[in-house]
């Protein structure tokens, strides 16, 4: 079995506060490392959960004076997870469209070019957070199709330039995970039924399966991996 040791590692994760993120990044204390969680709520108290463990920045991701202010605020870092991400009720309004955007994939454009280098000066790695979207279309939400499409293009080409730098770049693809994003559908008996009649293992994902996988893409173990992207879907995507 192979334990991941993060011990003395500094790890920054947006939107780490809740669901995927907040499972990623209790994963990573968990496993010994320094965790920096952003969110957009005034104070770590502000939430439901216990966030005691993590250093807490306020950052909207909409916001790129926020978003230099947090990268200045995690100070020297050895991985970045962008995590942070939303949908919208109206994708068809260019309203909704350019939010989505801008949160879910202009936000971890700015972020990795910003840690760019201290990542390399570290020999650090960045793991985006992808979706099932990154490869199949959402026909209600066009604008997180194309963000988390766009995320993995994004992914795949700044591995290929950064890694003469030593800066792996790598993509985690959830499926449908107990997360708040999903409340709706797992609430809605017809919803929820069809959806896990499309899912083989014939459940829903939890934030610790895909903690395991960007634990994996972060770790030594996984040091001539990059440019990748690891869907965690209960084989989803099969269908």
């Amino acid at each position: 079995m192979i334990v991941f040791d993060f011990s003395g590692k500094r790890v920054l994760v947006t939107g780490g506060t809740q669901g995927i993120g907040l499972g990623i990044a209790a994963a990573f204390a968990a496993s010994g490392a320094d965790v920096i969680v952003s969110g957009t709520r005034p104070t770590a108290q502000d939430y439901d959960d216990d966030l005691a463990r993590f250093t807490y920045v306020q950052a909207r991701m909409d916001e790129p004076a926020d978003r230099a202010r947090l990268v200045e605020a995690a100070g020297p870092i050895d991985i970045l997870v962008n995590n942070a991400g939303q949908s919208h009720p109206d994708e068809y309004s260019m309203e909704g469209y350019s939010r989505v955007i801008d949160v879910n994939l202009s936000a971890a454009v700015e972020l990795s070019y910003l840690c760019f280098p201290v990542l390399r000066e570290r020999g650090g790695t960045i793991v985006n957070i992808g979706s099932c979207a990154s490869f199949i279309a959402i026909g209600y939400a066009p604008a997180y199709t194309a963000s988390k499409t766009g995320l993995l293009g994004f992914t795949r080409a700044v591995a290929d330039q950064w890694a003469r730098d030593g800066v792996r770049v790598n993509l985690v693809a959830p499926g449908f995970i107990e997360t708040r994003m999903t409340a709706g559908v797992r609430a809605d008996e017809r919803m929820s039924g069809n959806t896990l009649r499309a899912i083989p293992v014939r459940r829903f994902g939890t934030p610790p399966e895909v903690a395991a996988a960007a634990l994996f893409l972060a770790s030594p173990q996984a040091s001539y991996i990059t440019g990748q992207s690891i869907v965690v879907d209960g084989g989803l995507m099969l269908r």
